[in-house]
């Protein structure tokens, strides 16, 4: 039988991990070897009080914050990152205002994006263009490598932006959404970029979003340093539900060497 849970001896278990918990204590007199799983708990037979934190399915630490865009401003802060890739909608423009009255030195960060609408900067729909208006042309950051503007065409676009990504470090910091569909930047469930391996960037799109998109396929966000998702309001509870349950959606299956969920209590129900 399988099970989700991992057991920490004193304060010394590695995480690989780190996620909803909820803490248990089995009382049990005395020596240290801990045997195979019954149900949800790590028992031990010979009755060591065990510590046992039961993980959800949720790539990565979750933090059910009141405010999602302040605790993302206060994230970006923390870490100081000398290259961000950005996102779009409703909850990204809240965070990136509450960003823009934080201070950090902007000038030596390069701005990127995780996934974009292949529409002029200045259509109402362009990611890049609502983070210029509400962020970007304000701090003036080091760079600014635009996403739509990378090519006349989604494809050729998406090529040029894939080797400008390759041939930079990793991303310090990508910020992502939640679609109440279980999307995430642009790879929507059942589009062909969820199984690309062997490109950062690509183009992809469904019937159900409009104007062809570029996006930053798993491998991108996978050899980024931190990934942060801030996820807010009552729409996206039912895709955080479905995420922490176990089911395959396409934000379940991001990875990277850190992922942090800002989720607000409207999301995390």
């Amino acid at each position: 039988m399988q099970s989700r849970a991992t057991a920490e001896i004193g304060d010394d278990g590695p995480w690989g991990h780190l996620g909803r918990e909820r803490t248990h204590l089995l009382e049990e007199p005395r020596r240290s070897r801990v045997s195979p799983v019954l149900g949800a708990f790590l028992v031990d037979p010979h009755r060591l009080a065990l510590h046992v934190r039961i993980m959800t399915p949720v790539h990565g630490e979750v933090r059910t914050v009141d405010d999602v865009a302040s605790a993302f401003a206060d994230v970006v802060v923390e870490a100081a990152p000398s290259s961000i890739a950005l996102s779009g909608g409703e909850t990204a423009k809240d965070a990136y205002a509450a960003l823009a009255t934080r201070d950090l030195d902007w000038s030596g960060i390069d701005v990127w994006f995780g996934d974009e609408r292949f529409v002029p900067v200045t259509d109402p729909d362009s990611n890049e263009g609502m983070a210029r208006a509400v962020l970007l042309d304000r701090v003036g950051p080091g760079a600014i490598h635009s996403m739509a503007s990378a090519g006349d065409t989604p494809d050729a676009a998406a090529v040029a932006y894939d080797a400008l990504v390759a041939a930079a470090p990793p991303m310090d910091l990508v910020h992502l959404g939640l679609g109440p569909d279980g999307h995430t930047a642009s790879l929507f469930p059942g589009s062909a970029a969820l199984d690309v391996t062997d490109r950062l960037v690509v183009t992809n799109g469904d019937a159900a979003h409009p104007h062809p998109r570029l996006t930053f396929t798993y491998p991108a966000l996978q050899r980024s340093s931190l990934v942060v998702f801030a996820v807010a309001g009552e729409d996206k509870r039912d895709a955080f539900a479905r995420i922490r349950a176990g089911d395959d959606l396409p934000a379940a299956r991001v990875t990277a060497e850190r992922v942090l969920w800002l989720v607000d209590p409207a999301a995390a129900g």
